[in-house]
């Protein structure tokens, strides 16, 4: 009797870790198979290479090297298997499909700052092609997720780090 009361939980627990899809341009799925690609190549290489010339330096049991080496090659694999498993579930995104009446993953958004007037332009993106200097913000971040499905003209409070900013919506575009 306690084994059917414990299966649809069990059931539950491993379903409820399951990873989420996530979308990305062409560009940046193509960049994420390309460091997995280098991973699986050079950075396996490299690292067999450090592990062989450890092992040569004599008794692995006082061996720092070989220890560091070993570490090395598992936050490898474990940085490896993070990313095959991102790309399992990634799912590239129709730029043509994207809807600009309300902000969206790829929207590009000029948002003007409320109170000191400064207007700023991201383009929203997943995760792993945030990148600031590009203008690149993820939809996970406190002002992507603030701006998401927002429309033109409207204004938003984002909580940051500084308190509370109150911004308004210039502009959404691909």
């Amino acid at each position: 009797m306690k084994t059917a009361l414990f299966a649809p939980l069990f059931y539950f627990k491993t379903t409820s870790t399951m990873s989420k899809v996530s979308y990305y341009t062409q560009d940046g799925l193509n960049k994420l198979r390309e460091e997995l690609s280098s991973l699986k190549s050079t950075g396996r290489a490299d690292i067999a290479r450090q592990i062989a010339d450890a092992r040569d330096k004599g008794d692995l049991s006082e061996n720092a090297e070989y220890d560091a080496a070993k570490d090395a090659q598992g936050l490898l694999e474990l940085k490896i298997s993070k990313l095959e498993d991102v790309l399992s579930n990634a799912r590239v995104i129709d730029e043509s499909s994207i809807d600009t009446s309300k902000v969206s993953i790829l929207s590009k958004v000029k948002i003007k700052n409320k109170k000191n007037g400064a207007m700023m332009t991201y383009t929203l993106v997943s995760e792993e092609e945030a990148d600031l200097k590009q203008g690149k913000i993820s939809v996970k971040s406190p002002i992507g997720k603030g701006l998401l499905g927002k429309k033109e003209g409207e204004s938003v409070v984002i909580a940051a780090p500084a308190g509370n900013i109150e911004f308004q919506i210039i502009d959404i575009s691909i």
